[in-house]
C-alpha cells in the first residue's frame, strides 16, 4: 500500500514553464510577484512569489568559544529575537562574504581575522527564492559598530550547548540561526572544523 503512494519520477521528467510573472507591488527590499506556471502534469497553476536579492549571514565565534549573537526587535512577530548577524545584499551581485562582514562590524562591532563559508540555506521555498549564505567568523578584533537608524541591538555571547537547548526547547526559532548554529555544532563533532 505505501509503495503505491511513492512517486518515481525521474527529476529530468518533472519539467514545469513558467508563462508568465507579473509584478503586484515593488517594495523596499520585496516585489510581490504572481506567477503563472505550467506544471508537469500539464496543469496549470498560479503561485504567489516574493522576490528578494538575497542575503549574507555570520555566526562569530569568539576566543572562548561563544558563539556571538544579537538581539534585535522583529516587525513581522513584534517581538525581539536573538539570531545570528544578518543582512540583505546591497546588489544581486554583491559578494556574500563581503555582506557577511560588513554586517558583522555594523551589528557586533567585530571584525574577523578569519572567515570560512559554512552553509547555503533557503528559508521559505514555498514562496521565495531568498537565498541566504551563512559564514563562520573567527579571530575576533573589535572595530566600531555602525547600527542603522531603525535599529537597537544587544550583543549576547552563548556557549553552543545552551542555544542548541533553546533550539530544542522552542526558544530560539529564527530559520538561519538555527541552521548556522546546528551546522557549526555538526561541523565541529566531525571534526570538520577545529
Amino acid at each position: 500500500m505505501a509503495d503505491e503512494l511513492i512517486r518515481q519520477d525521474k527529476p529530468e521528467n518533472m519539467k514545469t514553464e513558467r508563462l508568465k510573472r507579473t509584478e503586484v507591488v515593488k517594495g523596499a527590499i520585496l516585489t510581490y510577484c504572481r506567477d503563472t506556471v505550467k506544471i508537469p502534469n500539464g496543469n496549470i497553476r498560479e503561485y504567489d512569489y516574493i522576490a528578494h536579492q538575497g542575503a549574507a549571514a555570520v555566526l562569530p565565534v569568539d576566543d572562548e568559544g561563544r558563539l556571538i549573537l544579537v538581539r534585535q526587535y522583529r516587525n513581522a512577530l513584534d517581538r525581539f529575537t536573538l539570531e545570528i548577524p544578518a543582512g540583505g545584499l546591497e546588489s544581486p551581485d554583491e559578494p556574500t562574504v563581503q555582506a557577511a562582514e560588513r554586517e558583522l562590524t555594523e551589528e557586533t562591532g567585530f571584525i574577523a581575522g578569519k572567515i570560512d563559508f559554512l552553509i547555503s540555506i533557503f528559508p521559505t521555498v514555498a514562496y521565495s527564492g531568498e537565498k541566504i549564505d551563512i559564514y563562520l567568523a573567527r579571530d575576533l578584533s573589535r572595530a566600531e559598530r555602525h547600527l542603522d537608524e531603525d535599529e537597537y541591538i544587544n550583543v549576547e555571547a552563548w556557549k553552543t550547548e545552551d542555544l542548541e537547548n533553546m533550539i530544542y526547547d522552542g526558544k530560539l526559532q529564527d530559520a538561519k540561526t538555527i541552521a548556522a548554529v546546528m551546522s557549526y555544532k555538526v561541523a565541529k563533532d566531525t571534526g570538520r572544523i577545529n
